[in-house]
């Protein structure tokens, strides 16, 4: 795979912030951190594109008190075996859940199935943690 170098124009300011921040982070350099920049770029594209190859988890935090809420979260993983590849679920105190649900398909049917499991009534707090599947990604 050949290297391209290219010039940007910026204002220095933004340059000094950018590069105080990436050594705050542990970058090397400033290519290390614009190719993970473009990686994200390209990734949040695929999941704008209803029909592309995504991956992501869905993580959740119930109570598990709370009437149907387990049966329905069972329900809806049964409901979606073609995309949710696996889950973990992890006993916070006597009546809190975190559940972790790894998804991969199409990226209109992961945000779907993201919708349906966080709208349920006992789940505190989730969110949708979107990522590509590296396929095209160098």
């Amino acid at each position: 795979m050949g290297v391209v170098r290219f010039g940007v124009s910026i204002p220095e300011e933004l340059l000094e912030r950018f590069d105080r921040i990436i050594g705050e982070k542990g970058y090397i350099n400033r290519s290390e951190a614009i190719r993970d920049i473009m990686r994200d770029f390209i990734v949040r594209y695929e999941w704008e594109v209803e029909d592309s190859e995504v991956a992501g988890t869905i993580t959740m935090l119930y109570n598990h008190d709370e009437a149907e809420v387990v049966k329905e979260l069972l329900d809806l993983q049964h409901e979606y075996l073609e995309e949710i590849v696996s889950s973990v679920h992890v006993h916070m105190d006597e009546h809190n859940c975190l559940e972790v649900v790894i998804v991969r398909g199409k990226a209109g049917r992961i945000k779907e199935i993201a919708d349906r499991l966080l709208s349920l009534k006992g789940v505190k707090h989730g969110k949708l943690v979107m990522t590509g599947t590296g396929r095209d990604l160098i």
